[in-house]
């Protein structure tokens, strides 16, 4: 590396250092008698002397790099050290070790990283009081459900083994808990941000918060609630739009994950009843402009036993796909979309994008995966008229009808 880089690392670091001291100093922790021991000059020396070190390291001069990290490492320490004893918080600390780390990544020609860092970290330390209530808002459900993702994903995932095992291509333990942990995620994600937006939002949010989980469920849920509050029927029919809206959005992102290939395949099917989907919400909230009552919390979506019994679900999809295929071909493909999609339209998601990588044309899967979104719509529309209240009857049908007409019609236009 040659000088010029040196000195823009060097000058990068020094102000990723200034970055973090110029907050630190303008919330307040740098004056008075509470004071912590850095500020924005401190700061962004320590950047720049980190950049130093990280320019060094790269030139070989890997001792005095580390002698200049070690005693700024042990500056910040002894301060952390003599702060503690009256008030143990060490926030600032912490914030002035992730400016050695910068800095020296920035000397090392590290620039968008080091620059990224940054700015993540500053935006930890300027949402403080935020990301507190955040937490203090999380309940035990939140904690507990998290914990479980985290051994899913960390602890099991890494012990499965890759396979393959049996017929019809076979089980592969690892990538089938993966395929789980990815639609469980999505699940985890909408019931998150349906616990942050709250029921008082209304139904149509609440739907379409509802949809990142299962727009089925919605459906069941909104149809049964319009029985006991019939003066709600057109806001939670609205709901179910909304939810039957985000549906499109959540499969596409599940194959944009699983086969990007796939997923522009796919894509010319879903955009346009998603479209569509947006125009009746957004009229429909035209049409009501008035506030819904809340609604109770959704479930916890993020349940271990309910995983494994997704990830065998899944695996008898991925069989059921393979040996539908090679009895009837391509057309057996697009059958088992239409029986799958009132069933799971993540397993058919699933089996789908491994069907394609594993030579399905790309087209014929997305055509199986639109197809088992008009059952699917088809479905919902026959949950609303068995179990809703007259009006939401009225109301869902025609909505989930205009939605499962724009997709069939999708299917039909596209070459």
């Amino acid at each position: 590396m040659g000088d010029l880089d040196g000195a823009v690392g060097i000058i990068a670091g020094t102000l990723c250092g200034a970055a973090v001291g110029i907050e630190r100093e303008w919330s307040g922790h740098a004056r008075g008698p509470q004071a912590r021991f850095a500020g924005v000059r401190t700061f962004t020396l320590l950047g720049g002397l980190a950049g130093i070190a990280g320019w060094l390291w790269t030139r070989e001069y890997e001792v005095a790099a580390a002698v200049l990290l070690g005693g700024a490492a042990a500056l910040i320490v002894a301060a952390y050290v003599a702060a503690s004893r009256r008030n143990v918080e060490g926030t600032t600390e912490v914030a002035a070790l992730v400016v050695l780390a910068v800095g020296l990544l920035a000397g090392a020609n590290h620039l968008a990283l080091a620059s990224g860092i940054t700015a993540v970290a500053n935006l930890v330390l300027v949402e403080k009081s935020r990301l507190h209530g955040m937490v203090a808002r999380l309940a035990d459900t939140e904690i507990t459900a998290g914990a479980r993702f985290a051994v899913m994903a960390v602890v099991i995932l890494p012990l499965l083994p890759s396979g393959p095992y049996g017929p019809f291509g076979g089980i592969r333990p690892r990538e089938l808990w993966a395929f789980v942990l990815l639609f469980s995620g999505l699940s985890f994600a909408g019931y998150i941000a349906r616990r942050v937006v709250g029921g008082q939002q209304g139904y149509a949010v609440a739907g379409l918060l509802g949809g990142l989980i299962s727009s089925t469920s919605v459906t069941f849920t909104f149809a049964q609630l319009s029985r006991r509050e019939p003066e709600a029927a057109q806001p939670l029919a609205l709901g179910v739009a909304a939810a039957s809206t985000l549906l499109f959005v959540r499969l596409l992102a599940g194959t944009v994950v699983l086969n990007p290939a796939l997923a522009w395949a796919l894509l010319p099917y879903l955009a346009p009843p998603c479209a569509v989907g947006a125009v009746v919400v957004g009229a429909g909230l035209l049409w009501l402009r008035r506030p819904s009552r809340a609604i109770a919390p959704p479930t916890n979506p993020l349940q271990f036993w309910a995983s494994l019994q997704m990830a065998l679900v899944f695996q008898i999809v991925l069989f059921g796909v393979v040996a539908v295929r090679q009895a009837w071909g391509d057309i057996g493909v697009l059958a088992s979309g239409a029986v799958l999609g009132f069933a799971d339209l993540d397993a058919l998601t699933i089996s789908m994008a491994k069907s394609a990588a594993a030579g399905v044309p790309a087209r014929v899967a997305a055509q199986a995966i639109a197809i088992g979104v008009v059952s699917n719509t088809a479905f919902k529309a026959v949950v609303a008229l068995v179990l809703g209240h007259a009006e939401f009857r009225r109301w869902a049908v025609a909505s989930l009808a205009v939605l499962g007409v724009a997709s069939a019609l999708a299917i039909g236009l596209v070459p």
